[in-house]
């Protein structure tokens, strides 16, 4: 029997993760459940599904969950602090599905003591790619990508050379503004972009998403996990959602996964690794499908693309810049005090500040200075935003 936790719990990811294990009671056992303010979500999942420990990771909430599980014999615990605690618990497999930079360090304990981990949280590679990579080579964990665009590059490279790749391509939604102008995307409110026309996620990655800041945030994490450089990599709006990734060879040859537009399919993928499992999910009906259509994103429109490649050139850690410079925009755009488009122009804005101190963004991959350039980033990105506000230009 498999010893799994699952961080981010209460989240679209890991609500996916418990479906797909509460099938199978037989061979799972539940280590920890983390989330945040869905404290009756949280206790509800880990009631049901027998875990040790439940945690939360707002302090302020741990009464209100000791209060949900009285009685039952579950742990439970608050913070930072505990959410550490429980990756060094003893889990074989841990679901890494916390939003943003919070889910790094958590990550790397599970890491260090040679867990697999699989990755949903993107800025952990984002952040701190190269400290992800060592920490699972010396402890020996694996690491399994769960995006669904990472999962589908790795299942396509398998039993390929490295060498003969030639060329990636990453495909997007286009999110809520696909085809809306520039003009109407100024414009764009909060409520219009947390809709998405595929897929079914949390509110964050679904602005990220329209934005096409997810996918900048996709393409640092390609490049970290894989090694490939930036030239390799290419996005494409795929308005269907089917085709995840493709693969480009030397020999001009190239290999697509598709998939349905479920997140359980890349969630069960590592789940399952090194083998596949059946999985309840819908099989692709091409012949009703029909046609699939592919389009270049308009950098215009897109601006965060370019930021990420700028990114991917700069190296060092101006992806931990970029990734906190995004979510301090975001939680701007969502409290309305910046436009939708300003949001790339908070980032630019913070890189720009960031790439004139080579000291710093070329300092050493450890978590202390990760989490360094993190905080410096979001204080230049609040002096950003407070610079619009008062403005009207950044």
């Amino acid at each position: 029997m498999r010893r799994i936790t699952i961080f981010g719990a209460t989240g679209s990811i890991g609500q996916s993760t418990i479906d797909l294990i509460a099938r199978r009671p037989d061979e799972f056992e539940v280590e920890a459940l983390t989330g945040g303010h869905n404290i009756a979500q949280l206790a509800q999942d880990a009631k049901r599904l027998g875990a040790k420990l439940a945690v939360t990771a707002h302090e302020a909430r741990l009464p209100e969950l000791r209060e949900a599980l009285a009685g039952t014999g579950i742990e439970t615990a608050a913070g930072q602090g505990a959410l550490v605690e429980a990756a060094d618990r003893p889990a074989d497999w841990v679901m890494s599905a916390i939003v943003g930079a919070a889910g790094l360090a958590p990550g790397l304990k599970a890491l260090e003591r040679g867990a697999s981990l699989a990755l949903a949280n993107k800025e952990t590679l984002v952040c701190a790619g190269p400290l992800v990579l060592e920490t699972a080579r010396r402890s020996g964990a694996e690491l399994l990508p769960v995006d669904s665009e990472h999962s589908a590059i790795y299942q396509a490279l398998l039993g390929d050379d490295p060498a003969t790749v030639e060329r990636v391509i990453i495909t997007a939604s286009g999110g809520a503004f696909r085809d809306w102008p520039l003009e109407k995307m100024r414009k764009a409110t909060p409520e219009q972009a947390a809709t998405h026309p595929n897929w079914d996620m949390g509110l964050r990655i679904t602005i990220d998403s329209a934005s096409m800041f997810n996918k900048a945030l996709e393409l640092i994490e390609a490049k970290e996990f894989f090694g490939f450089t930036p030239d390799q990599l290419e996005v494409l709006i795929h308005r269907e959602s089917l085709v995840h990734a493709l693969i480009g060879h030397v020999d001009a040859g190239m290999i697509a996964h598709l998939g349905p537009a479920d997140m359980r399919h890349a969630i069960g993928y590592a789940l399952n690794w090194p083998e596949r499992a059946e999985l309840p999910l819908e099989r692709l009906d091409l012949a009703r499908i029909g046609s699939l259509s592919f389009e270049a994103p308009d950098p215009e429109r897109f601006p965060a693309l370019a930021l990420a490649h700028r990114v991917m050139e700069r190296g060092g850690l101006s992806g931990c810049a970029l990734n906190a410079a995004k979510e301090v925009a975001l939680d701007a755009f969502l409290a309305g005090r910046i436009g939708f488009m300003e949001m790339a122009d908070v980032v630019t804005r913070v890189l720009d500040h960031i790439e004139t101190d080579s000291g710093l963004i070329d300092a050493a991959f450890d978590l202390d200075n990760v989490l360094n350039m993190d905080q410096i980033s979001r204080r230049y990105a609040e002096e950003s935003i407070s610079e619009v506000t008062r403005t009207g230009t950044v």
